[in-house]
């Protein structure tokens, strides 16, 4: 029995799927990249929210439900200028 067409065969099969455990190899390292990336995004996240909170929490609570800086008008009680502090208007 003539056994070299069933190993060149396999040398075949074996090409093909070592070809894809590669191919699966880099989509997985890509793959982990872009989660580390998406991970240390949502940390950011979190931080931004902490600070945002932490800060929110310092403004008095009427201040709180005042309308933008820019559709606030200068009379208003909620106003943010400050003439003392930043000069003269």
């Amino acid at each position: 029995m003539n056994i070299k067409p069933l190993l060149e065969a396999l040398d075949v099969q074996e090409e093909a799927a070592r070809t894809q455990a590669n191919a699966l190899r880099a989509q997985v390292d890509n793959l982990q990249t872009r989660l580390r990336k998406a991970e240390i995004h949502l940390e950011h996240i979190a931080i931004t929210r902490k600070t945002v909170t932490g800060l929110a929490d310092r403004f008095p609570a009427s201040r709180r439900n005042c309308p933008s800086i820019r559709t606030t008008p200068a009379s208003s009680p909620c106003s943010t200028r400050r003439p003392d502090h930043y000069g003269p208007s």
